[in-house]
């Protein structure tokens, strides 16, 4: 009986195998068979139908393979350091162009964002960005070092490396205050263009040293002595004066004071922001034309956001081109160097290619791989840039037009990502740390390596949005072990094309943490659907950004057949 228990249960396992074969390959069947059936259908008005909905796609793709190829065909000429700048200016005028509208969009979109949600909602969503963030930065830190372990890039010495540029050294206790001093920028006029930043200056300090006849101290400086009326007294303390001797001691301090850097305080506009669009959402109707003024800037944005987007071809071939151009010696990626890279390069796709698609899979339980080609022209343009800020403008059209999420989770999520969520400037960092101790031979112990997974953490926080702003907080990192600071410049010649890499992941973090945040805020977002009608029209919010989508669609298919 037992036997035939077994037999049976084989039996019907084995077909319940067989039957998932089975439905697999129907399925596959299928697919194929409607492939071929769109093929044979397809018409000339097909292809220009597709050439048309991802023209933006197609021209930044092949901007960046014409790109590379100018570059490696001009390479044997030898432009000089002003001709290349020269060839460069287009892709220059591109990073100005995003640039300029960075500023207005950070703050306009989250202030709408913040004052169209109400408190408990921001809350909720606001914890959840928390996590998210939290999380991936941990999981990219732990991928850093797991690689840098494994593949040992710094197996051998530093001395046959290639050393360039030049870094200034930073406190970590410095950093980090100023991280928190930017968070509250004191003039917010101030803040669109300067950040704070700590420098150092030295000034002499003098101390008396007071030695006895035996050449013990007895301390830094004398005190006066005070008035006696015993005359005993006195002889005592002519004699004990006359039997020491004072030392003058003249040196000098380094002293912190503060200081400025050119450059967006994101950090405290983005603070400023979000409790700016609190406030007016907890305004009600006092706060409607506030709030009507931030979400018409915000559209206004977006529309010249939709006029420079026809230039980003152009501007990422001149960039990527210029930059291939600037490097002295392609033989510098070979040897320690290139394993290094290779390492980063391993790191970045695990991280962009295996868990943030996974998080995205086992949240919404949707293929990401649809998703990340939507993203294409926005990881693209990340790496022609080298600045998630810049990209900004790029990432909120890919993900509201062309993906669909929801305005009140992009425009609170992604200036928020762009500003403090780096994954891979926490992988990057916390992996050339390990790589610069492997070429001093030295041994980190688990306490030293806990201290890098945590410092690299919080720094890729202070990170900026800008190109190669990760050497910067490198820095934070190596001095927490206490690992030599000017090693850095062993890693600088290849720090372009890395940058590029590591922004292409910052910028897919931010993006699936924009959908994976609206797939668990979803009934947020529907009670608020609910409760923000338009007194007007008595239409939902979803409804109307609906209606507005499809007529400026109709709009944009009109023109085009005109």
């Amino acid at each position: 009986m037992s036997s035939h228990g077994n037999s049976l249960f084989l039996r019907e396992s084995g077909m319940g195998g067989v039957g998932c074969l089975q439905g697999l390959q129907d399925s596959l069947q299928q697919r194929a068979l409607r492939t071929r059936l769109r093929l044979q259908t397809m018409t000339r008005e097909h292809v220009r139908r597709f050439l048309r909905r991802n023209a933006f796609i197609l021209l930044t793709v092949s901007a960046v393979i014409i790109g590379v190829s100018l570059a490696f065909a001009l390479r044997p000429y030898q432009l000089s350091y002003r001709q290349i700048k020269y060839f460069s200016f287009p892709g220059e005028l591109l990073m100005r162009m995003l640039q300029m509208l960075v500023l207005p969009l950070i703050v306009s979109s989250l202030v709408t964002g913040m004052a169209s949600l109400d408190n408990k909602a921001t809350g909720r969503m606001g914890m959840r960005a928390a996590v998210y963030y939290m999380v991936t930065t941990v999981i990219a830190v732990f991928i850093g070092i797991l690689m840098v372990t494994i593949i040992h890039p710094g197996k051998g010495s530093k001395e046959g490396l290639h050393r360039e540029g030049r870094i200034e050294t930073v406190p970590t206790a410095d950093a980090f205050m100023d991280l928190v001093r930017n968070m509250f920028p004191p003039n917010l006029v101030e803040a669109c263009f300067k950040q704070f930043k700590t420098q150092y200056s030295t000034r002499v300090v003098t101390r008396t040293i007071v030695r006895t006849e035996n050449g013990s101290e007895l301390g830094a400086s004398m005190s006066p002595p005070s008035s006696v009326e015993n005359e005993t007294s006195i002889l005592e303390n002519v004699t004990r004066a006359l039997g020491t001797l004072q030392e003058v001691i003249s040196f000098e301090e380094t002293v912190p004071v503060p200081g400025s850097a050119n450059g967006i305080n994101a950090l405290g506009l983005v603070v400023f922001s979000v409790a700016f669009g609190l406030v007016i959402g907890g305004m009600k109707h006092k706060g409607r034309v506030l709030r009507d003024f931030f979400d018409s800037l915000n559209e206004a944005i977006m529309r010249l956001v939709g006029i420079i987007i026809w230039y980003a071809p152009v501007g990422i071939l001149f960039l990527i081109a210029g930059k291939i151009l600037e490097m002295e010696d392609m033989a510098v990626l070979g040897g320690q160097l290139g394993m290094y890279t290779l390492t980063v390069i391993v790191g970045l796709f695990l991280h962009a290619g295996g868990v943030l698609p996974l998080i995205y899979f086992l949240v919404t339980h949707r293929n990401p791989f649809p998703f990340i080609g939507g993203m294409l022209q926005a990881l693209i343009t990340a790496m022609g840039t080298s600045s998630s800020s810049a990209t900004l403008p790029i990432t909120f059209r890919c993900l509201e037009e062309g993906l669909g999420v929801d305005r009140r989770i992009t425009r609170f999520v992604l200036p928020v990502g762009a500003t403090v969520n780096m994954d891979g400037t926490a992988l990057y960092e916390a992996l050339a740390a390990i790589f610069i101790a492997q070429v001093n031979n030295y041994e980190l112990n688990l306490g030293q390596i806990t201290t890098i997974s945590i410092t690299a953490t919080a720094a890729s926080v202070g990170a900026a949005g800008i190109p190669q702003a990760g050497l910067v907080t490198m820095v934070i990192v190596l001095t927490s072990v206490g690992l030599p600071t000017e090693d850095i410049t062993l890693i600088i010649a290849v720090d372009w094309f890395l940058d590029r890499l590591r922004t292409m992941t910052n910028v897919l973090g931010d993006s699936i943490g924009a959908a994976v945040i609206e797939h668990l805020s979803q009934r947020e977002l529907e009670l608020q659907e609910a409760e923000l009608t338009l007194p007007s029209l008595g239409k939902p919010y979803k409804s109307l950004m609906a209606q507005e989508k499809g007529a400026s669609r109709g709009r944009g298919g009109n023109e085009s057949v005109m």
